[in-house]
């Protein structure tokens, strides 16, 4: 190899970017030739003061993981890339611990019942009063307390829907905030400790007892929310 020829491939040789072909041609070439062996070292230095200096392109993330091909190889290996990122996202997504799924359509029932008219389809405080207005309404009876020298007084029900199926919703107040209170039966469901969450501001607490299930959702701080869960839960049968 001539020094003509070995001077258009040197670029390429210290950047790693030659065919192992050429490379040993260089490497042999450079073996007998001082003045090109001096050209490589030029290009080196200068290649590793501007990887050391601000101009230089760090290539982003996913070009530094695909091993260097051709074209049709770089393309097949961004597939191979996406496909394993897919599965890994599948198997992550599988183990991950999902929500109740009724969370979300109990703070959508909540916030329509703030709407003006929405609250309650039977106003009373009285606890004779509402459960009676539910039958007929619901294939089920639901257990309704009052807890007004608790500082959590009933005022009033509707019927809902929640997850397809029709509920009771019970209307409390702690202060000036509304407290709903959804239930429906679920007697093949085994009783379960309190659950917490919360969404959008709101403090959401989920049981199931005695063949009930039960949520509570409010605005309310969630020291005061639990002690009327747990009013609620000594109170049904």
């Amino acid at each position: 190899m001539s020094c003509e020829d070995a001077l258009k491939l040197l670029d390429a040789y210290v950047d790693g970017e030659l065919d192992l072909v050429h490379s040993i041609e260089i490497q042999e070439h450079l073996k007998n030739c001082g003045a090109c062996s001096i050209t490589v070292k030029n290009h080196e230095a200068l290649r590793h003061a501007i990887q050391r200096g601000s101009l230089y392109y760090q290539p982003p993330l996913v070009n530094r993981l695909l091993p260097p091909r051709t074209s049709l190889g770089r393309i097949y290996s961004i597939y191979e890339l996406a496909a394993g990122l897919l599965i890994a996202g599948f198997f992550v997504g599988r183990f991950q611990p999902r929500e109740n799924p009724a969370g979300q359509e109990i703070l959508d029932s909540h916030l329509r019942s703030l709407m003006p008219g929405h609250l309650a389809d039977v106003q009373s405080t009285d606890q004779h009063t509402v459960k009676p207005w539910f039958n007929g309404k619901l294939s089920f009876s639901p257990p309704v307390s009052d807890f007004a020298q608790q500082g959590f007084p009933l005022t009033g029900g509707r019927v809902d829907s929640i997850g397809g199926r029709e509920v009771a919703a019970l209307v409390y107040r702690r202060s000036q905030h509304v407290i709903n209170v959804y239930l429906w039966p679920s007697p093949v469901s085994r009783d379960t400790s309190l659950q917490r969450s919360a969404q959008q501001g709101y403090n959401l607490m989920h049981w199931t007892r005695s063949g009930f299930e039960w949520w509570l959702i409010s605005d309310v701080n969630p020291s005061d929310l639990s002690t009327f869960a747990g009013l609620l839960g000594a109170a049904a049968p």
